[in-house]
């Protein structure tokens, strides 16, 4: 039996009319400079890396994904309108933005398309303006704090079924 069977029977599908769950990862800005960037705070693992493990992980898992990045607020925005009706979950590591943006908040609210905030590092233990997230509210959950394995906790979130 097959990992995708496996995974279908687990959430209470039927593996014939099983479609894989499609997930959208955004990255915020900055994002384009770990491995290099305060690696103390963020680590030595680049961004390519961490989407190859994504990709690794959501193949196993069965999930299909997509991985984008951008400097740009208005770009980020723009991606979440048009996830609606092309994905099951969107996961966001919206990085400065996160404690910003009410327009990436906003764009969240109004798609109601499931979306998890991740963080690499605990945002809650770093500088206090740090510690306001605008996106929380409209987002089923967050990870924050375990580097890039936040990344695929994040994926198994997404598979599992087994969120309120």
């Amino acid at each position: 039996m097959n990992a995708l069977w496996i995974l279908a029977l687990e959430v209470g599908v039927h593996p014939i009319s099983f479609s894989p769950v499609k997930i959208l990862f955004l990255n915020g800005p900055n994002l384009n400079l770990l491995g290099t960037r305060e690696p103390e705070k963020y680590g030595r693992t680049t961004l390519a890396e961490i989407e190859q493990r994504v990709s690794e992980r959501s193949a196993r898992l069965g999930a299909e994904v997509e991985f984008r990045q951008s400097n740009q607020e208005g770009e980020l925005v723009g991606w979440i309108q048009q996830a609606n009706g092309k994905f099951d979950w969107i996961v966001i590591n919206a990085a400065a933005y996160t404690h910003t943006s009410i327009a990436l908040r906003d764009a969240i609210a109004a798609v109601q398309i499931p979306t998890i905030e991740i963080h690499l590092s605990n945002i809650h233990a770093r500088e206090e303006f740090r510690h306001k997230s605008l996106i929380a509210a409209v987002c089923t959950g967050q990870i924050a704090g375990f580097g890039p394995t936040s990344y695929l906790l994040a994926i198994e979130a997404c598979v599992s079924g087994n969120w309120l």
